[in-house]
């Protein structure tokens, strides 16, 4: 294959072949079925469809006059051959010499050549003369055009729904949809309302294309969140024309494919929207800078660039004195290259209130015209940033204009577990009986990246006793945190203070995850005591294992107010040994041996 030639059906060739096969005439076998041309100036048309069943591949098109009778009758008895029977008819009818199909025009034997039709795939949509959309499930004479659950599985037919019929959509300026009989049923013109509220793509972008007024990446990649593929891999690889890259196959690569197509955009492009994903918050991980998969981006529909002197305007006065504002002209508003240490990029930072190491960055773009910039949480971990989990921001201090290294590379997560034994609290009066988020009320659970912390809140009716344990992780550093102030009473919690709390531990979860690690490092044991006016709480943990916590909680009086420091104390104590066996039950005895 040359860069500008594809391997396209003969129209005239197959269906002659077709006709001469089902005559039981000869069929001569060396008629060529498939050759290649030069798309550029080759007059053709092209087919959409979703793969479903048996395909009919290329070795299968080509020798199909060379087979055996059984075996050439399973074929064309397939309905992915009846689709590509069909497909050329109607290019036939209208008036179209040649044809492409991407089940047979590609030899996807020879991985170059797989990688080098993807590379090219929306340039040969875009130079087409007509898109022949086929939408298998559709069986009524005319377009879908309300939702409907009962006869589609997504509410729309299942072509809506695969992620490489999005730039197949949009690349092509002519597509006609045609039912399950090969019946036409609309066009993309004049669907483009309907077409607009099935995907998401602006009506703007469907009747004029990609070429004139370019939504942002973020906006982009929102198309693709509620599509699917069936290689992990080929959610990045679809996407590829309509961001305007190039990149190697490597199938097998997973998620590292997004990551790839990530990297190649910042290359070329100017667009911070790139980190708004997930700007809303939800399902936000600690990680690196860079999403997992389009669906982080569905927040971002609405998504636009901020002009460089709307988007400075935009920043408070209060937060960045004037004087202190960079220049429009400033290259460092316009650039951020990628180096082995992340991406070198300026950003505008400000601190969130008490903690040391968690920030709220200001992007140039928003998610409509009266909204303030986007912002994203970060975390500095060993001279990088991360994103890291969104929480409700107290500023504080003074927003500042920073370069920093944003870490795009992949970091070792390792979910964390934790086993509570909470009996020897309960007998002494006390109570859980709330967790945030909710779903942690059980005494066993794991967080994750996405779920990084969870609260449990104790009280005590009678003495009116209240406490507040924090479960977290933070890049695989298991960090426990009692808070025996609360700044409310016990009677009155409710999900708005569990929420702040939560967020006031998340913004600190670095320096609880450093405090905790310093002590763990030291020995597998480790305890701490915490006050609770005449009461003193004890808290030990116990590391079974890398991933694995059993955690004991207790509580005796003091009334002599001993000293006690709220801090981790770390037992060099040969669990094993002393313990065989060890598991949560037998943590109370452990404690009193190293107290």
């Amino acid at each position: 294959m040359n860069p500008y030639s594809m391997r396209l059906i003969n129209v005239k060739a197959l269906l002659e072949r077709e006709e001469l096969i089902k005559t039981r005439e000869q069929v001569g076998c060396r008629a060529k079925v498939l050759e290649f041309c030069d798309d550029e100036v080759t007059k053709y048309a092209i087919l959409s469809h979703r793969w479903i069943g048996q395909e009919v591949e290329h070795d299968e098109i080509v020798g199909l006059a060379k087979m055996h009778k059984e075996k050439r009758d399973e074929i064309r008895q397939r309905d992915g051959y009846r689709k590509i029977l069909d497909s050329c008819k109607q290019a036939k009818k209208d008036g179209y010499e040649w044809l492409w199909v991407d089940t047979c025009c590609i030899d996807k034997r020879s991985s170059a050549e797989l990688s080098e039709a993807i590379n090219s795939m929306y340039r040969w949509y875009e130079n087409a003369q007509v898109c022949y959309a086929y939408l298998h499930d559709v069986l009524d004479s005319s377009f879908p055009v309300t939702w409907n659950n009962e006869r589609y599985p997504n509410g729309w037919p299942e072509w809506f729904s695969r992620g490489w019929t999005l730039q197949e959509m949009i690349a092509p300026s002519n597509v006609q949809f045609f039912n399950k009989k090969w019946q036409a049923i609309g066009d993309k013109r004049t669907l483009a309302g309907t077409l607009e509220e099935i995907t998401g793509v602006p009506e703007h972008i469907l009747t004029d294309g990609l070429s004139g007024d370019r939504p942002c990446i973020a906006q982009i990649m929102s198309w693709a969140a509620n599509r699917t593929t069936t290689r992990v891999e080929d959610r990045a690889y679809s996407l590829m024309g309509l961001l305007d890259v190039n990149m190697p196959m490597l199938y097998g690569e997973g998620k590292k494919a997004f990551h790839r197509l990530q990297l190649e955009v910042i290359r070329m492009l100017n667009d911070q929207s790139i980190f708004a994903w997930s700007w809303d918050g939800e399902g936000v991980r600690t990680g690196n800078i860079l999403a997992d998969d389009p669906s982080a981006f569905r927040c971002c529909s609405k998504m636009k660039l901020m002009d460089p002197d709307i988007f400075l305007k935009s920043i408070p006065s209060w937060l960045l004195p004037e004087a202190e504002l960079p220049s429009t002209e400033d290259d460092r508003l316009g650039t951020f290259p990628i180096t082995n240490r992340g991406i070198q990029i300026w950003l505008f930072l400000l601190p969130i209130d008490g903690a040391d190491s968690v920030f709220r960055a200001w992007l140039p773009c928003h998610s409509s015209s009266w909204r303030p910039p986007v912002t994203i949480n970060l975390c500095l971990r060993e001279s990088n940033y991360y994103r890291c989990a969104e929480l409700d921001p107290y500023p504080e201090g003074i927003l500042q204009f920073r370069q920093v290294y944003l870490r795009y590379q992949d970091t070792s997560h390792h979910n964390a577990a934790f086993e509570i034994d909470d009996s020897a609290i309960t007998e002494n009066g006390f109570i859980c009986s709330s967790a945030y988020p909710a779903k942690f009320i059980v005494n066993t659970f794991i967080l994750t990246s996405t779920d990084p912390l969870c609260i449990k809140f104790y009280s005590n009716d009678e003495t009116g006793h209240c406490f507040a344990v924090g479960f977290g992780q933070f890049f695989g550093k298991h960090w426990i945190h009692v808070k025996s102030a609360l700044p409310f009473a016990w009677g009155s919690l409710c999900e708005e203070d569990a929420r702040k709390e939560y967020n006031n531990m998340l913004a600190k979860t670095p320096e609880y995850a450093r405090s905790m690690d310093k002590a763990r490092s030291e020995a597998p044991v480790c305890i701490m005591r915490t006050r609770l006016d005449q009461l003193t709480l004890r808290t030990c943990v116990v590391g079974r294992s890398s991933r694995d916590n059993g955690v004991k909680l207790e509580v005796f009086w003091d009334p002599g107010f001993g000293y006690v420091s709220d801090e981790w104390t770390g037992f060099d104590v040969d669990v094993g040994g002393i313990f065989p066996g060890l598991h949560i039950t037998s943590v109370s005895a452990l404690t009193y041996y190293c107290s």
